[in-house]
């Protein structure tokens, strides 16, 4: 189980989800359905389609896409890092919004943490496996 987490002042729900080197923090609230990101709204963030869905389609599996407002903060990464990031946190935050959404959340598989980074680039080598090119003479 995911911990609960609330903020102590106005009991928001909070949860922070994490996709490749991007950091999302979200917090639900009872509301209308209003989306916040940084500052702008959901169409504005997110200009295209599939990043959209994935933060609507948390929603939906929930069945919350009218009754919630949410507030995100996202830094870090890429667009599709920053969409998988937010996916992940308000997974954890409607988890902690209300408990029986967990299961639904963990069938969904919104709640599992894609582990896949960057590889490091190694010593002797010009990218992460890309070696320099063999020259015969």
């Amino acid at each position: 189980m995911i911990a609960v987490k609330k903020d102590k002042i106005n009991g928001d729900a909070l949860g922070t989800g994490r996709r490749k080197s991007s950091v999302a923090r979200v917090r639900v609230r009872p509301g209308s359905g209003k989306i916040t990101i940084n500052g702008k709204s959901i169409e504005e963030y997110f200009v295209n389609d599939q990043h959209r869905y994935a933060i609507t389609e948390t929603l939906e599996a929930a069945g919350l896409t009218e009754s919630v407002d949410l507030l995100i903060r996202v830094s870090g990464g890429g667009m599709t890092g920053q969409a998988g990031a937010v996916r992940m946190g308000l997974a954890r935050a409607l988890c902690s919004h209300d408990e029986a959404l967990h299961d639904p959340m963990r069938e969904g598989s919104f709640l599992t943490r894609d582990s896949r980074m960057k590889e490091r680039k190694k010593p002797g080598l010009r990218g992460a496996r890309r070696g320099v090119q063999f020259s015969k003479r």
